[in-house]
Parts: structure tokens; C-alpha cells; sequence
């Protein structure tokens, strides 16, 4: 008999878990994170990279004081890994029943007014895919989403994250940026040439997750960094909401670059500073592994998870 060769070895001697503690390093700051998002002590996540290194023969991640980051052998392995991950999805849902046609329902919730191609082609997609499956969408605070997955109420969330919970899986959907505008009835609509010290003392509107302790900390720190009055006039879940304030003239408020570029264009918006190096938010899809999903669940979950890995970063970032 044939001696294996070295990547026949692998194949058969590698073990998933190993990859899967990875997935969850590549997505972290520190092993310390990781440990905490794995709920296993941080020698154990430190030895299950070692023994992974140890097999590979290569270094996945760069560990020294301040720098935590994917070598290209990690950022290669980082890929591989998260196709097979959803292989491992799509089995799941090839197993079960495969002479049924897939039914029932999915629930998501999410932050208002999410614009993704990547989600609108998923739901086209599964709808095409599976026409007797349901779905219902609500929109909600990101905090209530992440809630309403943790306690099993949703099938998964499209959300803001400020802190990760270790009971949930996250995968980074999309990157926004934010800026701040007026309405046409205010002072400084239309005005060119002004600083972030012109928004001192003027009111403003937000959001109710637009806190230094909450996931919108960066747009937070946006606001306290323009002086803005610190008495918010009106605050919303929904974006739509902070928008039509921001519009009537209510104060100066944020909003998503790309999601009011119309606006802009049609006079209805006007930015204003600052216009350099706007805060950065990512929005994650959240779910709960430890859920029983049923079949629609898990084929409305591998093809968004699937699509997301397929499409490089930059292109999903939205300003």
C-alpha cells in the first residue's frame, strides 16, 4: 500500500475544531478575546493555535507586544477555513430530509434602514430557492436585535455590535461611514467653507444607540468632538426617523453617507464637517449556534454566510 502524501496526510489527520478556534482568532484582537468569545481559558486557545502552526509547519498570526494580526499564511488559511465552514453549513442542510422541499420560517431583525446588496441578493436568492419558506423582517435598536437573538426570539440579526457576547456568532457584513448634516431651514445649510468649530452649541438629533457606552461610540465621539449642545433634541431606533428630524430643521444630526447620498444630491440633506476621516461603523450578521434552526433557517443563514466570504472586503465598503 501507497504511503499518503503530504497533503492526503492533512486532509485526514487535521482536525476541524483547530480551524474553527482560528476562524474566531482571525476575528479577534488578542487571544484573550477569542478565549472570552470561546468560552475556554486563554492556555487553552493559545495551544490549539500552536498545535495548528505545528501541523501547517507555518505561522498563522503575528503575537508581539501591540501587534496581533494575520500573517499571509493565516490570511490564506483564513479563507480556505471559511469556505469550509460553509460547506459544513450547506451539509447541514443537505442531510435533513433531502427528498423535502425546504419550508418554514425566518425571522430577522435588524437596524433600520440597512442598504446591503449582499443581503438583497440573498433574499432573492432563498426566496427563488425555497418558495415555501417564510420571512418576517423587523426593525429595531441593535441592542433589541442582539437580545431577541440571545434569547432565541429571531433567527439572526443584522445589526450595530458594541461589546460580542460569546453565546453568538458574528460575521462582519458590511462597513459604513457617518457624517453630520442639516435640514434646508437651518442656519447652516448651503454655507461653504466652515469648520467643526461652526456646529459649537447648535442643537442636534441622533440616535438612541448614539452613546459613548453603545454601538454608535464612534458617532458619539463624532458629536462630542463638534461641540454640538449636549442636550439631544430627538433621538430614534430608526433611522428614518433621525432623518426626517435632521430634515425639519429639529439640529444637526448623523447619518450614513451612503444611505442619504440622494438626499444630498436633491437638496433635501447638507453635510458638514468634519469631512475628513469619517467614523467608521460595521454592521454583522448575529447568530445564535446554540439555537435549533429550522431548514429555512439554516439556508437563509449558509447563503448570506456564503456570499459574504465570496465577496472581498472592499467591496463592501460603503461611503
Amino acid at each position: 500500500m501507497s504511503s499518503l502524501t503530504p497533503p492526503e496526510r492533512l486532509a485526514r489527520d487535521l482536525d476541524w475544531n483547530l480551524l474553527r478556534t482560528f476562524l474566531v482568532l482571525a476575528d479577534s484582537r488578542s487571544v484573550t478575546e477569542a478565549a472570552e468569545r470561546l468560552s475556554l481559558k486563554q492556555p487553552t486557545v493559545s495551544s490549539a493555535l500552536k498545535r495548528l502552526e505545528e501541523r501547517l509547519g507555518k505561522q498563522l498570526i503575528n503575537r508581539k507586544p501591540g501587534r496581533f494580526e494575520l500573517t499571509a499564511a493565516g490570511r490564506l488559511l483564513h479563507d480556505e477555513a471559511i469556505d469550509i465552514h460553509s460547506a459544513i453549513l450547506r451539509l447541514g442542510t443537505a442531510i435533513r430530509d433531502v427528498e423535502d422541499e425546504v419550508s418554514g420560517h425566518v425571522r430577522i431583525v435588524m437596524a433600520s434602514h440597512v442598504i446591503s446588496p449582499l443581503f438583497d441578493q440573498t433574499l432573492t436568492q432563498f426566496h427563488k430557492d425555497h418558495p415555501r419558506a417564510t420571512l418576517s423582517i423587523e426593525a429595531m435598536a441593535s441592542r433589541s436585535a442582539l437580545t431577541a437573538v440571545a434569547a432565541r426570539r429571531a433567527s439572526l440579526a443584522i445589526c450595530l455590535v458594541m461589546e460580542r457576547s460569546p453565546q453568538l456568532e458574528y460575521r462582519r457584513l458590511f462597513r459604513e461611514f457617518f457624517g453630520l448634516f442639516c435640514g434646508p431651514t437651518h442656519p447652516l445649510y448651503g454655507r461653504e467653507g466652515i469648520s467643526i468649530a461652526d456646529l459649537a452649541g447648535h442643537s442636534s438629533v441622533s440616535f438612541v444607540t448614539d452613546q459613548m457606552d453603545d454601538a454608535l461610540r464612534p458617532v458619539a465621539q463624532m458629536r462630542a468632538e463638534a461641540q454640538l449642545e449636549a442636550r439631544i433634541v430627538g433621538t430614534s431606533p430608526n433611522l428614518e426617523e433621525v432623518r426626517r428630524m435632521i430634515i425639519a430643521g429639529l439640529g444637526i444630526g448623523p447619518l450614513p453617507l451612503h444611505v442619504v447620498r440622494e438626499d444630498v444630491e436633491r437638496g433635501r440633506l447638507w453635510r458638514l464637517p468634519p469631512y475628513e476621516a469619517p467614523p467608521a461603523i460595521d454592521v454583522h450578521v448575529v447568530w445564535n449556534p446554540h439555537a435549533k434552526p429550522n431548514r429555512a433557517e439554516i439556508a437563509m443563514l449558509t447563503g448570506l454566510t456564503d456570499l459574504i466570504s465570496r465577496t472581498p472586503m472592499e467591496q463592501r465598503i460603503y461611503s
